[in-house]
């Protein structure tokens, strides 16, 4: 039987509660158990405190990325991106190449030097 949609949906809401929870618990524990005898003027930290801390090092490192980024996994893959894209690159014709590069000069300010390279380079 298959389950519905809305179950599914609120199944995932429930496991990333479920999962920053234990997160952030793991986090306070280290934290109380290893800073505070390591470091003098450490104190320890509240569960919401962890949680911050794990959401400020998401911030500022990008942690986190899981198994999903990872080839073979049927999520975005970043160098099959990238050998694709150069691939439709290659296929276009030069006017075609030159509309878009003055579509990416509007949406992301003209810089002449950021052109993409028209050489049939290897982009591995």
């Amino acid at each position: 039987m298959k389950r519905s949609r809305i179950g599914k949906i609120v199944g995932s809401v429930v496991f990333a509660v479920v999962f920053i929870g234990l997160m952030g618990y793991v986090v306070m524990r280290l934290w109380n158990a290893t800073l505070p005898l390591i470091i003098q003027g450490v104190s320890a930290i509240t569960f919401w405190q962890a949680l911050a801390l794990l959401l400020l090092s998401r911030l500022l490192f990008g942690g986190f990325r899981g198994p999903w980024n990872k080839p073979g996994f049927g999520g975005f893959n970043r160098d099959q991106w990238k050998s694709r894209m150069a691939e439709r690159w290659q296929q276009l014709t030069p006017e075609q190449r030159e509309r878009m590069r003055q579509r990416w000069g509007r949406r992301c300010g003209s810089d002449d030097e950021a052109r993409p390279d028209d050489s049939t380079k290897d982009v591995s």
